[in-house]
């Protein structure tokens, strides 16, 4: 018998904010312990640095008037840190707060000074899909992103910074601020691919013989479905606006590169929306299937009953104690009756046959 599974009920963390002030800075999420990491890049056409810093006053001066700054802030928990680094920037404080919140879903609010967009970044560890919140702001020679852990997909993107590839280093911070969004959405069509394996994995196994455990599958498929779009879903909207910004640190070559985001997150979601429909089309194959089972065991058991019902007719006329039953005290009648239901037996197999009932 499966085993019954338990879900254990995780304290609200809406409570936090019951009371508070409009603006108030307080870590939504459940990754309490991490540690505070700051690494910053800085970077022009001829120049490339890396750095990591532990510590946010330490990056106040890095990055001149003719270079780009990243500076990639791990450890949205830290929040008195996070709000060190937005008084620097003149971050509002409606931004600080949507910044340690991980459930604040996809969004992009444009201020005289930068723009701030919120996106989730998927990827899986020990094969469990990970949602992870990432803030981006960016301005006019820097780019701040903040995210839960030290975890990413931003690897690609730091070694074409570092090698100089293509013309990253020598555009702008929205540039930068594209190739940040490309790398997210670049890893959601690796979600989607895995997805899709899962499902195809899925179908093949509803059509081999359902385990006891497919309907859970099923299920847990359909959560991390709907997981991916509900992560995925907004940012459509974010896109769409963020090629619209009247921004003058936003150029009007980079809002062909946002342009062609809009279109691969409009790819990435309707196939999430085909992938939903097909994971629905697994009920009806797994309940088919266990339906078309359960007719196979009945169209058995029916069959055996009826091969049975002439032979227990026989032994039940053979059975009873009248004295003057012809064939009871013939010397053969035994064995003329065991005969006689065994070519009733055969018969019955033979006809079933022919008519493909077996």
């Amino acid at each position: 018998m499966a085993k019954k599974r338990i879900r254990l009920k995780r304290p609200s963390k809406a409570k936090k904010k019951i009371g508070l002030a409009p603006g108030t800075v307080t870590y939504m999420g459940d990754k309490e312990d991490v540690s505070l990491h700051l690494e910053v890049i800085d970077y022009n056409k001829d120049r490339y640095s890396l750095e990591n810093y532990s510590d946010v006053t330490q990056t106040y001066d890095i990055g001149t008037e003719d270079s780009v700054t990243w500076t990639n802030l791990t450890g949205i928990n830290n929040v008195e840190d996070i709000k060190k680094l937005g008084l620097h920037y003149n971050i509002h404080p409606l931004i600080l707060e949507d910044i340690v919140d991980p459930h604040q879903r996809p969004k992009i609010d444009e201020f005289e000074e930068y723009v701030f967009v919120v996106a989730k970044m998927l990827y899986y560890k020990n094969e469990e899909l990970v949602v992870e919140h990432i803030s981006i702001i960016m301005g006019e020679n820097y780019v701040l992103t903040f995210q839960e852990s030290e975890h990413d997909v931003f690897d690609g993107l730091r070694k074409r910074l570092e090698a100089g590839k293509g013309r990253i280093r020598t555009e702008k911070s929205d540039y930068l601020l594209f190739c940040i969004l490309d790398s997210i959405i670049d890893n959601y069509f690796l979600i989607i691919e895995s997805l899709s394996e899962k499902i195809e994995d899925m179908e093949d196994q509803l059509f081999r013989d359902p385990e006891e455990t497919s309907s859970q599958q099923i299920q847990d498929l359909k959560r991390e479905a709907l997981r991916i779009r509900k992560s995925i879903f907004p940012l459509r909207e974010v896109l769409n606006r963020l090629e619209k910004v009247d921004a003058n640190f936003i150029y009007p070559q980079t809002n062909n590169y946002f342009k062609d985001l809009y279109d691969n997150i409009v790819q990435v979601i309707e196939t999430i929306e085909l992938y939903r429909e097909m994971i629905w089309g697994l009920i009806d194959m797994y309940m088919s299937t266990i339906s078309n089972k359960m007719n196979n065991v009945m169209k058995v058991l029916t069959i055996i009953a009826t091969i049975f019902i002439p032979l227990t007719f026989i032994a039940g006329i053979y059975g009873m104690n009248f004295d003057n039953m012809p064939e009871l005290h013939y010397k053969y009648g035994y064995h003329v009756v065991w005969g006689v239901m065994l070519l009733i037996f055969i018969l019955m197999i033979y006809y079933f046959k022919r008519k493909k009932w077996l």
